[in-house]
């Protein structure tokens, strides 16, 4: 028996904090609505360490929660 191939999908920005979280947030949402959530893994990266450590932005938060976003 062989096992399902795993699936990913990552979300780049510059600084991880507003766009690729906030992209990584709405798909898992749509993929929990559809039953997908266990057969893909979802991620989020920056290409610079400007913002390591830092909080998610404010306004990506805001929008997020506006939309029932976690």
């Amino acid at each position: 028996m062989s096992a399902k191939p795993i699936k990913s999908i990552l979300f780049v920005c510059l600084g991880n904090i507003c766009r690729s979280p906030l992209a990584e947030g709405v798909l898992r949402a749509v993929l929990a609505e559809r039953g997908l959530d266990r057969d893909i893994l979802l991620d989020s990266a920056g290409t610079s360490d400007w913002e390591a450590g830092s909080a998610p932005d404010p306004r990506s938060i805001s929008i997020a929660k506006r939309h029932g976003i976690d």
